[in-house]
């Protein structure tokens, strides 16, 4: 029997800037509002970052997620999961802040250092609102996303040992995996693990069926029965990927950190869009949606009721 599928809602990440849609939740109660709507939708896990209120640039202030987390969980049972892959101009200790601060049931951990080009965007943007925006998006042509073997150790240790976090690996290559193995063969991470495969980041594995369905067999031959693995699609290419890993027995991370749009030109308007269409085609293909309860016994999570905030 297929298992129910865990629904992921990215609300709005670090990757896009305001200038390339007016429908990117930037404030607080943006935020909490985009998430809560994803929630009801059918999301069983929100994957959050926090913006600067002022300008939408990404920010990594403990005080700001706290502006928005406690009303989420007010209003919704979902999973809450606080990035730590945070922005390019944050360092790693920035990067856990927030966690460290809220000790949420998961976080994002990203398996690996990598190029992360976002300075193709720039082309495709008419007019900048804010002055931070166009070089931020430049200074990822010559940025390197620092994850070392140190790092993955650091925040093992301190936000899965000392907060009793649960993971989210972001894989973003072949070799993120060998990385994680590396990690499992030493102890530091233990079953069940949730490893999100991202394809069509720009310094990561290209967004192909073929590239897909590579990373599922390696993960199986190095992991078997003890993992999950959800499929993140860059851009354009979320639904199809979504599609793909729903037919392989995957769960789907779909938001607008991850693609602005619905449809082909078409801008989404809400986070909660994206959630009903790929529910609509689990749904079509006459597979169940996890509820929260059921993504926290799968995953191993703490429970809602052990977070700090």
């Amino acid at each position: 029997m297929a298992k129910s599928v865990i629904i992921t809602c990215a609300v709005t990440g670090s990757v896009h800037v305001p200038s390339m849609s007016p429908h990117l939740p930037v404030t607080p109660e943006e935020i909490a509002t985009h998430a809560i709507e994803a929630a009801e939708a059918g999301a069983a896990i929100l994957h959050l970052h926090a913006r600067d209120p002022e300008d939408g640039r990404p920010s990594p202030d403990p005080e700001v997620f706290g502006r928005f987390l406690p009303r989420i969980k007010q209003a919704s049972d979902a999973v809450v999961n606080i990035t730590t892959g945070g922005g390019s101009t944050m360092t790693v200790e920035e990067r856990m802040a927030a966690a460290l601060a809220h000790s949420p049931e998961m976080c994002s951990l990203n398996m690996g250092t990598m190029n992360f080009g976002l300075f193709p965007a720039i082309d495709r943007i008419a007019h900048f609102k804010h002055d931070w925006e166009k070089p931020f998006l430049e200074a990822t042509r010559d940025f390197v996303f620092k994850n070392t073997f140190g790092d993955i150790e650091t925040a093992l240790a301190r936000l899965g040992g000392d907060h009793g976090v649960r993971f989210e690996f972001e894989c973003y290559d072949v070799g993120h995996l060998y990385t994680l193995k590396h990690f499992v063969d030493r102890g530091l991470i233990r079953p069940p693990f949730f490893v999100q495969f991202v394809l069509g980041v720009l310094g990561g594995i290209g967004p192909d069926r073929e590239n897909l369905v590579f990373m599922k067999t390696t993960a199986d031959k190095l992991f078997g029965a003890d993992y999950e693995f959800s499929v993140l699609g860059a851009g354009r290419h979320q639904m199809p990927l979504a599609a793909i890993a729903l037919s392989l027995g995957g769960n789907v991370r779909v938001g607008l950190e991850d693609s602005l749009t619905i449809g082909p030109g078409q801008l989404a308007e809400r986070n909660a869009d994206q959630v009903r269409q790929v529910r609509k085609i689990a749904e079509g293909l006459s597979l169940d949606i996890a509820k929260p309860a059921e993504a926290r016994a799968r995953l191993a999570l703490k429970g809602g009721d052990r977070v700090g905030f």
